[in-house]
């Protein structure tokens, strides 16, 4: 036998045994318990590639070796025949179910930022994700895009909060994937501690926070740390585009809007104005100044999160925490952006699928007064104009509130109004007067709501509620839909609540002499506390008569 013959030989030998170990290797997972292992992307599941579809990062998951067993994971919490696709997430998990976890979505930035390159070097990341009984494939999804497509020595970690859902393993089960960390909350505290505690735990010094119900678009997170690291006082926000709830296509969002509200203080989109979008025409990649943020998609500095004071954290479960965060970052010296080049798919929702403790509606209302009393300074009445019944609502102890609100030197509500949102305009004012009627120590209170019902002098609780009274336009004093009334204009007649009735003589009052006496308006009669009891009466007008001075809290 030649030597070059044989040599030819011991090559085609070494070639096999070499294939051979390498697809055996491949096959193989890592032993030892709790190692973490790269995530299985079954490409059979991705179906086709749409045009301009975005690609991971050379080196990301997508290209490693399969391990995790997708298919089993999504088996447990597979929709069963016959049941309601709708009924556990308020969205089609079939058709989520469907899609795999590495599924292509189209490129939907402005050309302009798909040209553009970004610093290698910028601060990494730890991302947050809250969930509770999410959808395993929706929650999936969202952590493969997040490691698919960011840069990998951008993401330190992933920190999945799961806020005690009813099944644990949907998320101990993902922490077997690389840089996937995850916390179980003993009890049921909602988004806004759930987030707190993701923050506390987080080694990175850029915080990002998705919703789990997510896909990170091409280059998603350069151009919002790019930012941060520029002024770490920036709060940015991705463009959320939109996934359907009912098929899940994803569906690019706009780029002339922004986030605003009401005096009812409910989140909405704003339009560009004409003047506005004009100013852009030059560089649509450049950021968008927001009055304020969605809530569910943003990064900032860890420092800065601490320094601002995190989250309210006597907020309950979600609703009205992006307003407050939003007006506290403006107050208090930073700044909140929407970066265009940024872009991240959201399933949005008509209802919530989990339950809230007390009730959706009163959750919401109390997140929200605690926002408004805090921030908006005298401008809450237009609030309370807006939403009477949240006049009623307890916010609890603010103290620590007002404490940060000192210590941080914020700029007044007006500020906000004349530098950040001049498009909130200002509404008339609710009437001649409003707020606490005081009388020394003391404040009337409508304690009986009903006709006929006394009205007291009881201290001052700044609760607002019974003791928050409105001098309206037609000159009643009212508490919700009651009236100061005197029955008969006689002096000591005692006052009573009625129900407001239009063109009622024995409704109607007046500030008199300085605005200290509350004086019917045909009669020469002010209000007066009696000697010796809380009640009220009227008597005869007399100026130096300290027990008929009354002082509103607003005077318009």
């Amino acid at each position: 036998m030649s030597r070059r013959f044989l040599r030819k030989w011991i090559l085609l030998f070494l070639f096999i045994g070499t294939a051979v170990t390498f697809f055996w290797i491949s096959l193989t997972p890592a032993e030892g318990d709790g190692e973490k292992k790269s995530v299985h992307m079954d490409k059979k599941r991705t179906g086709g590639e749409p045009d301009g579809a975005v690609e991971a990062f050379p080196g990301s998951f997508r290209e490693t070796v399969f391990v995790f067993d997708e298919k089993k994971y999504l088996e447990k919490t597979l929709v069963k025949a016959g049941e309601d696709a709708y009924k556990r997430n308020k969205f089609n998990q079939v058709e989520s179910d469907k899609l795999a976890s590495n599924r292509q979505i189209p490129d939907s930035r402005n050309h302009q930022c798909q040209a553009k390159t970004w610093p290698s070097k910028l601060p990494s990341t730890t991302v947050i994700i809250t969930f509770h009984n999410e959808a395993r494939s929706t929650l999936l999804r969202t952590v493969v895009s997040v490691l698919n497509r960011s840069p990998s020595h951008l993401i330190d970690e992933i920190i999945l909060i799961d806020d005690f859902s009813d099944e644990s393993e949907t998320g101990s089960e993902l922490a077997r994937i690389e840089k996937v960390k995850v916390l179980r909350n003993e009890q049921r505290e909602g988004l806004i501690r759930s987030r707190i505690i993701g923050a506390k735990a987080a080694k990175s010094k850029v915080l990002t926070f998705l919703d789990s119900h997510c896909e990170c678009n091409a280059h998603w997170l350069e151009p919002l740390l790019q930012r941060i690291d520029e002024d770490e006082s920036r709060v940015v926000c991705p463009i959320i585009d939109v996934i359907s709830m009912d098929n899940f296509n994803y569906i690019a969002a706009i780029e002339d809007l922004y986030g605003g509200f009401g005096w009812d203080m409910v989140f909405r989109w704003d339009h560009m104005n004409e003047e506005e979008r004009q100013k852009r025409i030059g560089d649509p990649t450049a950021a968008i100044r927001t009055p304020v943020m969605a809530g569910g998609l943003f990064a900032i500095s860890k420092a800065y999160f601490e320094k601002i004071g995190f989250y309210d954290p006597e907020m309950n479960v979600w609703g009205g925490e992006n307003i407050e965060i939003s007006l506290r970052v403006w107050l208090c010296g930073g700044t909140l952006e929407i970066v265009p080049c940024s872009r991240v798919g959201h399933v949005f929702r008509k209802q919530h699928p989990y339950s809230f403790p007390g009730g959706s509606g009163n959750v919401f209302a109390r997140n929200t007064v605690r926002a408004v009393e805090v921030w908006l300074d005298d401008y809450r009445e237009y609030y309370y104009q807006s939403v009477p019944s949240s006049r009623f609502v307890q916010a609890g102890n603010l103290t620590a509130r007002f404490q940060l609100k000192k210590r941080l030197e914020c700029k007044p509500f007006q500020w906000f109004l004349e530098n950040v949102y001049p498009r909130l305009k200002v509404p008339n004012p609710p009437g001649l007067a409003s707020g606490e009627i005081r009388h020394g120590l003391y404040c009337l209170d409508a304690k009986s709501q009903s006709n006929g019902g006394a009205v007291e002098l009881i201290t001052c609780h700044g609760n607002k509620g019974a003791q928050d009274w409105v001098l309206s336009k037609e000159n009643r004093i009212r508490n919700n839909d009651f009236c100061l009334t005197v029955p008969k204009p006689v002096p000591g007649e005692p006052v009573v609540l009625n129900h407001c009735k239009p063109e009622a003589t024995e409704q109607q009052f007046e500030l008199s002499h300085h605005k200290k006496l509350i004086k019917m308006q045909q009669y020469d009669l002010c209000l007066d506390s009696s000697e010796g009891n809380q009640q009220l009466v009227v008597n005869r007008c007399d100026f130096n008569v300290l027990s008929q001075h009354f002082k509103f809290s607003r005077i318009y």
